[in-house]
Formats: C-alpha cells, structure tokens, sequence
C-alpha cells in the first residue's frame, strides 16, 4: 500500500470517528436541534448556501453543511427552513432602551424615570428580541438600570438581546434634568475618575457627546483612560469638531451622519477619516449613520398608519401606551424633526462619502427616539441601505451580525453562523436577498441555542 492511500485511509477513519462521536453526543443530549433546508447566510458577506443543515447542541452551533454533505442524526429534533432564509442574529448597534417613540423627552424622564428598570428598558429589550434583534448595544441610561436589565438578560430572568451598555452620557455639562444618565466632567482628571467608576460597575463602552465643548485634554483623557480599562469609545458626530477632536484622541467608533443641514462633510474631514482609516494598526474605524430615522421622516407624515403597528405595545402597560400614541398624534408637527426636510437631501451623499472613506459602517438605528420603536427600526434601518443607499444585501447584512460582533470583541463567540459559536439565528419565509424588507416580521428566532419565537 502506497503511502498516499494509507494517509487518505487513516483520514477516512478519524473523520468517521469523529462524526460518530458528534452524532451520539447529539443524540444524548435533549436540547439538540437541526434547522434543515434553507438558505443560510452566513454572516461573512459569503454567498449563501442552498439546502442547508445546521446542527445545534445547546448554546452551541455543532455543525453547519447542507442536506447531501451534512446527515440529520436520528432522534434529533428537527426545524424545517424549507423556504427560508436562515442567518445570524441581528445586532442593532444604537439603541435606547429607556425610551420608545415618545415625542417629550422632558415629560418622558420627569415621568417614567422611576420605571426606566423594571418596566422601560425590558419591554424595549423584549421587542427588539421579537424583532430578531439578538445582541444589541444601549447608548445612554441611568448606569444601575442599564447593568441591572443586561445582567437580569443574561440570567434568564427576562427576554431580550445580549446587551452591551455604555451607561450614561459622557458630556461637558449634563442638560437639565438628565444628570441620572449623563455625567458632566469638570476637568481631565474628573474625566478619568467617572470613566473608572463606569469601568469598575461593569459597562461594555463609554459613550462621548458635545466632545466638542471640552477641552482635547479632557476628551483625551477620556479616551485614555477607557482603553486602559480595555473600553472602546463610542462617540457622536453631529458638529464637524466633535469629529475632528474625536479623530485625533482615537475615538473607536462614531454616531450618526451628522452636520445637520450642511450639504457634506468638509474637505478636511473627510482627509482626517483616510487617514485614520490608512493606519491599519489601529484597526477600522467604526461609523453607525442611524440613518433611517432622518431618511424616512417625511413618509411617515404621509402614511402615519405605520405608528399602529401594535408590536411597539409589547410589554407596556396602557397608559404609557396611551402617552405615546397622544404624544405623536401629529407627526409633523414634532419638534424633534423640523430640520430633517432639509438634511434628507444630504444623507446620500454624506453616507457614500463614508463608505468611499473606508470606514466598517455598521447598523445602528437610535431606537426609541420620537416615533422610532424598538420592534421596527433595525429592520428599516437595512431596507434604507439596500432599496436607497445602493448596499448589497450581504454587506447590509454582515453590518448587523458580523461587523458588530468584531467591535464589542466577540467575533470569536458570536455573529456568525460557524461551528463552535454560539447559536443566535434567524429565519425568514422568503428570500431576504431579494426582498430585504422581509426582516420586518421575522418567522423563527433562536437566541442561545433556546427557540424564543417560532411562527411556523
């Protein structure tokens, strides 16, 4: 026997050995699941497998093929995606747990900030679960409420996303009003005790605004002292300074398509960007545009029936409902958007000015702010980058599982449908390459390895 066949022989074996092994493990555990015949969507921009098989062994993905390479252990159970789209979690990169859609932020924290904990922030948590959103990223809450909720998720004690949360604001000066979920800085030194304290209370990021009414000492301080405590630094870009400081004190990630009206990002800006973006030591930069919310302002006004979706309801009692439906009975009338006719026309083009730069663009959608709910935004948010934006479908996607995934540091654990990670899944009747909107009413959710919906 020559030596190449006793190797491919020897291969033969062990390969056989381990299937044998895989199956009768799978077989003797109760919470094993195979998903069998969709369309899988990987997560990492791959094209998608036809027919595929996805074995599950608790929080575990075991095995991924498709039904001629891949065989369905006898006794497991078995989900049918026949007809399906079947794909990684969502992640929705800019939430606020503690609002939902109400039109007065001062008579929503005066009123219901007592309830931010036990009744706000889960029901918010439990409509972006619902939504196929299962990891997500809060940007701004009271710092107790905002570790209590993610940790009671990640106990079991309540549905939603695995969450990752900045706590409060880090800003110059606090509005009135809000100093329970924005913290003002005095100096550098009073910069770096309230990023310790955040650090030592367990938050995932620190999120920076109106930077530009700092000091570069204290923004850089700030900075600093968060990667030091192996914290990324999450920051606004509304005015053109909050992107030039934030550039030069390495802010990791940048928020929204900013500068209100102007028509487009400033030559230098833009060069600061392609800069930081040349470094490849540093890694990407980050930019979430939560551009949706802005993009589809006006066709709201016009087809306002889209605010009775009920699915906003969920968890809330009925006068809180109540106050959200009075609060926008006029969408156009809101304060909130009476510039945004006049920044529409600039989004496209500030948008594919960051793409053109280089940066990882990733989905975020300011859920919760005024007629923005948590079980509706991220799916607007991708159809946005598809149907006007000129995204692929697969880029759009692998912007809201895998991309994400790699800036909160867990791409070797999540965001991705591949062996050994953990199995947050979705499925969809349909095909969402072709019809991205189908994200809109999302048919099977699986968040660790637990089937939390299942409409079939």
């Amino acid at each position: 026997m020559n030596l190449l066949k006793y190797l491919n022989i020897k291969k033969m074996i062990r390969k056989t050995l381990y299937i044998g092994i895989l199956f009768s493990f799978l077989i003797a555990n109760s919470q094993s699941v195979a998903l069998v015949g969709g369309t899988l969507i990987d997560g990492f921009g791959n094209d998608p497998i036809k027919n595929s098989v996805i074995l599950l062994d608790g929080e575990k993905i075991i095995s991924v093929g498709t039904i001629a390479t891949l065989e369905v252990p006898l006794g497991i159970k078995i989900i049918s995606t026949e007809g399906m789209t079947v794909m990684p979690g969502l992640w929705d990169m800019h939430v606020h747990l503690m609002l939902n859609g109400h039109s007065d932020y001062t008579h929503w924290d005066k009123t219901y900030i007592d309830q931010f904990e036990e009744v706000i922030m889960p029901s918010s948590a439990n409509q972006l679960l619902m939504a196929g959103v299962t990891s997500a990223r809060d940007l701004g809450a009271p710092l107790k409420a905002s570790i209590s909720v993610r940790n009671k998720i990640n106990k079991g004690e309540i549905l939603g996303p695995t969450m990752y949360v900045s706590g409060p604001f880090i800003q110059k000066n606090p509005y009135p009003g809000t100093e329970a979920f924005r913290w003002g800085i005095k100096n550098p030194e009073d910069a770096k005790k309230k990023i310790r304290l955040l650090a030592k209370a367990g938050v995932d990021c620190i999120k920076l605004i109106d930077q530009d009414q700092m000091s570069f000492e204290e923004i850089q301080a700030i900075v600093n002292e968060a990667h030091k405590n192996n914290l990324k630094v999450v920051a606004h870009s509304h005015r053109p300074d909050e992107i030039r400081l934030g550039l030069k004190a390495g802010v990791d990630n940048f928020e929204h398509t900013g500068l209100s009206s102007a028509p487009e990002y400033p030559a230098d800006i833009i060069q600061l960007i392609q800069e930081r973006t040349a470094q490849m030591n540093k890694g990407p930069l980050f930019w979430t545009p939560t551009i949706e919310v802005l993009y589809n302002y006006d066709y709201t006004i016009k087809n306002s029936e889209i605010l009775d979706n009920t699915s906003w309801h969920l968890g809330l009692p009925n006068h809180i409902i109540k106050d959200i439906q009075n609060s926008i009975k006029h969408p156009g009338k809101l304060p909130y958007f009476q510039l945004t006719p006049i920044r529409k026309p600039t989004l496209k083009t500030k948008f594919n000015q960051l793409k053109n730069t280089g940066v990882v663009l990733l989905i975020g959608t300011d859920s919760g702010v005024p007629m923005k709910f948590h079980s509706q935004s991220t799916w607007n948010e991708l159809d946005i980058w598809v149907n006007e934006l000129g995204i692929s479908p697969l880029q759009a996607i692998k912007s809201a599982t895998y991309w994400p995934s790699v800036f909160m540091g867990v791409s070797d654990k999540v965001g991705t449908i591949t062996p050994g990670k953990q199995a947050d899944i979705i499925a969809v009747k349909g095909d969402v390459i072709r019809y991205i909107s189908l994200l809109q009413d999302v048919d099977l959710v699986i968040k660790k390895g637990n089937v939390i919906k299942n409409k079939s």
